[in-house]
């Protein structure tokens, strides 16, 4: 999932010249939270995003244990996720990477499983599980004003600043070391060759950086679709 957010927020730094101005947006707390909400609301194209404040003006208000976990569940097992796992399984099968698994339909079926277990591991410890024991706020919440390059600036750096469940912020305990934890882990079903020191930085390292862009297609979405796509 990391590669294809990373090519989606690719997509913002050719758009943002003409996503100047604000829009007003539906109240996706509630749709990640309830899980109610139309799929224009809960997706940026076809990735899923539900765990985005898009009204800059809207009221703070925290998220209980049930609703963390609830974003996170809609994040990892969305329909989307288990397609786009099958493509990346598919083409490290094609490479032989993790030569570990092997080939064949056993080999594919492994790698499957990693990367599946690679974002699903990482989104519930950064959204579900370290958001509520340390009482922080998984949601990002857009700025919607201000210059390009401020509001760009204020996207990548939430990877580093949250909000608590008393809505001030500090740093970004949950992402950091939510990623990081789940980049350990991922060394107990991967190939052992896989498992080496700087493997498991690189894995942290990618999910941190993609998590940070991804955040600055979550800024300028709602502007490059009002006025890209008019809606």
């Amino acid at each position: 999932m990391n590669m294809m957010r990373l090519l989606l927020a690719a997509l913002i730094f050719a758009g943002i010249g003409v996503a100047q101005s604000s829009t007003e947006a539906a109240d996706l707390e509630a749709a990640a939270a309830q899980n109610k909400g139309s799929y224009d609301e809960t997706h940026i194209i076809v990735v899923p995003n539900y765990a985005t404040v898009n009204d800059p003006a809207k009221v703070f208000t925290p998220l209980t244990t049930g609703q963390k976990f609830v974003i996170a569940a809609h994040d990892s097992f969305d329909p989307f996720n288990w397609v786009l796992t099958a493509v990346y399984a598919g083409v490290y099968q094609k490479e032989n990477e993790y030569k570990g698994f092997g080939q064949g339909g056993v080999g594919f079926a492994k790698r499957y499983g990693a990367v599946f277990a690679d974002g699903a591991i990482s989104t519930y410890l950064s959204e579900a599980v370290m958001p509520v024991l340390l009482h922080e706020d998984p949601r990002f919440f857009r700025l919607g004003e201000g210059t390009k390059w401020h509001r760009i600036a204020y996207a990548f750096t939430r990877v580093l600043v949250t909000k608590t469940d008393s809505g001030e912020e500090r740093f970004n305990n949950s992402e950091i070391f939510g990623n990081l934890i789940a980049a350990g882990i991922s060394n107990l079903y991967y190939p052992p060759g896989s498992r080496t020191v700087g493997t498991t930085l690189e894995k942290f390292g990618v999910g941190v950086i993609s998590d940070a862009s991804f955040n600055v297609l979550k800024e300028f979405w709602p502007d490059m679709k009002h006025k890209v796509l008019h809606r």
